[in-house]
């Protein structure tokens, strides 16, 4: 069964390294168009992730990207780097938790 936007954004709380985030308080505004278009968005908080799907009204960060192109950076199958640099990924907000997001998920 192929991973979906749902399904993965429900494994983010799992995912999540709060080792690696320490003191951390932030939200994440994920905005997928294409396929599987919606808006979501993960709060860390306390060494915790959750995940909830809508938009919120302050988020840190937001990170748009066409719904396949970011299974296929959660799975490994497209690197997140390369993915901004060619214009897949949007960010906007403070760029350095992007930066940090990698590391604060096990991916795969």
């Amino acid at each position: 069964m192929p991973l979906t936007i749902a399904k993965l954004m429900e494994k983010m709380p799992g995912a999540f390294l709060p080792e690696k985030a320490p003191g951390l308080e932030a939200v994440i505004q994920f905005v997928f168009t294409g396929e599987e278009a919606g808006e979501w968005y993960a709060e860390i908080k306390d060494g915790k992730c959750t995940v909830h799907q809508g938009k919120h009204d302050n988020p840190r960060m937001t990170l748009t990207a066409d719904s396949s192109d970011y299974i296929k950076i959660f799975t490994g199958e497209l690197d997140g780097m390369k993915a901004f640099m060619d214009g897949k990924i949007r960010l906007a907000g403070d760029l350095n938790l992007a930066m940090k997001l990698t590391q604060m998920f096990k991916i795969r």
